[in-house]
């Protein structure tokens, strides 16, 4: 089909992961006060959800090819 590309669903859920990785990045300092290594992890893993989800929405599918 000729335009079957248009017919595909683009919802990645890149969307969902921006959100989580800002409430990870939100909720961080609240968890270096009563755990000393979560805090860190936390502030980490909420960069690289984000990320993923930065990809997932905006980058991935505008790459020709």
């Amino acid at each position: 089909m000729v335009h079957g590309e248009h017919n595909r669903s683009k919802n990645s859920g890149g969307f969902a992961l921006i959100i989580l990785g800002a409430l990870l990045l939100f909720l961080a300092p609240q968890e270096v006060t009563t755990a000393t290594g979560l805090g860190p992890i936390a502030w980490i893993a909420g960069i690289v959800i984000g990320s993923v989800g930065f990809y997932l929405k905006f980058f991935r599918w505008r790459k020709k090819g």
